[in-house]
């Protein structure tokens, strides 16, 4: 048995599939069905400020409680398996913090082929977190572990750039910090551009973070081992500059779990036992400040143990990957149209910046008033002409496109294990 069809994600090629959620947590574009929304029909919103539930992992510290000593016990077991249960990636029982397999640009793949083989080894990643626009870019890596990620970003933001890892286990942050200068040799750089910091992530003040000092910042399947989700978010807007974004992979469910999973070792382990129910991430990232999620990528995840088939029953777990964009509050935005000069290293003839838009070098395209806000103060601003529409844009080969699709759809068929048909 497995949890569905493991493989197909929600982006196909450069056809855009749809922003899981748009204004107010549900997306307006043209020519979509509110029928096909998973919330069913045109109310929207998610049932935003009338189902913040109860559970903890929405409330627990916004009452200012100290760490519950399930919270502990929780860092405990994961610290555990991480740091000793686990010594290669082979050792897992899912396959949700296994990278979907997907096109690499080539400057990336480079960059993670210059990891060393130890560090590389004992990478637990559920996506590929290494989004665009990178050069000169402060980034900061919740739940860093090895190291994987931030080595390979560390040689594409350069040496007037900067990567911080910060992960709560000890041995994975010791594994990380011995290979800094292999990689600083192999890369050519005289000062080191990369740190690895012992602490927890829903606690970056402690660790010495400070207010809007990062770009960029990842996560690749961690958020879901901390109990208090909201209390991370808080903290990744409160480091974040104006314009930055927060670029994560990570699992979602398909239910509220149970208590029998909620309180399993090893689903914790495997990253499932703490997986977000899926529609509660746009109500966080309202609640916060955060523009509404954007979907990159979603691949339903697969279980080959049997204890484990039985312990989830009927739930299912998606990967998936998002971007989150802090931005000024501002005058509104207008409806507009850009055109993509094609500056970026790696994407040069085409962006796909999300699963509803992808902007190909000299072709024109009409974007919603919240994508525009976000291009037009972010690091992508550079790289964009943005127009309002109706004013006049230069021609480039006399294309003009409009790419919008029914993202939280695909999400939610994703999580039926439905079958996703590539369109063009």
């Amino acid at each position: 048995m497995t949890l569905g069809l493991a493989g197909p994600e929600v982006r196909r090629g450069g056809t855009a599939l749809g922003r899981w959620a748009g204004s107010g947590g549900i997306s307006r574009t043209p020519g979509r069905d509110p029928a096909c929304l998973p919330w069913g029909g045109a109310s929207g919103a998610l049932g935003l400020g009338s189902r913040l539930r109860g559970a903890q992992v929405l409330e627990s510290r916004d009452r200012g409680d100290m760490a519950a000593p399930r919270d502990a016990e929780i860092w405990k077991d994961v610290q555990t398996y991480y740091g000793q249960v686990l010594k290669k990636a082979a050792d897992l029982q899912t396959n949700a913090c296994v990278t979907s397999t997907r096109p690499v640009p080539k400057h990336i793949q480079e960059a993670l082929q210059n990891v060393h083989e130890e560090v590389a080894l004992r990478y637990y990643g559920c996506g590929l977190v290494i989004p665009e626009c990178l050069e000169n870019c402060w980034i900061l890596d919740l739940g860093s572990g090895s190291g994987r990620d931030c080595y390979a970003l560390s040689q594409l933001v350069g040496e007037k750039g900067h990567v911080t890892g910060i992960d709560m286990t000890e041995g994975q942050v010791e594994v990380a910090k011995k290979y800094i200068g292999y990689h600083m040799e192999k890369y050519g750089f005289q000062v080191p551009n990369v740190t690895f910091i012992h602490g927890y992530i829903e606690k970056l003040g402690e660790a010495g973070i400070k207010n809007e000092s990062y770009d960029i910042i990842i996560s690749n399947c961690v958020i879901n081992l901390v109990p208090d989700k909201q209390e991370v978010l808080k903290e990744v807007y409160r480091v974040l500059k104006h314009g930055g974004e927060l670029y994560f992979s990570d699992v979602y469910a398909s239910l509220e779990l149970p208590e029998e999973i909620r309180t399993h070792k090893v689903l914790w382990g495997e990253c499932l036992g703490g997986a977000l129910y899926w529609k509660d991430l746009a109500i966080l990232a309202q609640k916060i400040g955060f523009c509404p999620p954007r979907l990159v990528t979603a691949s339903l995840i697969t279980v080959q143990n049997k204890e484990v088939e039985r312990v989830i029953g009927n739930c299912r777990f998606v990967s998936a990957t998002f971007r989150l964009f802090k931005l000024l509050k501002t005058e509104p935005a207008k409806r507009c149209q850009v055109i993509y000069n094609g500056g970026i290293t790696g994407h040069k003839k085409e962006l796909i910046f999300d699963a509803n838009f992808t902007f190909k070098e000299g072709e024109i395209v009409e974007v919603d008033e919240e994508t525009a806000a976000i291009l037009k103060n972010s690091r992508f601003a550079q790289d964009f002409l943005i127009t309002p529409i109706g004013e006049k844009l230069p021609t480039c080969g006399g294309c003009s496109a409009l790419e919008s699709k029914e993202g939280a759809c695909y999400f939610h068929q994703i999580l039926k294990g439905v079958q996703i048909q590539k369109r063009m």
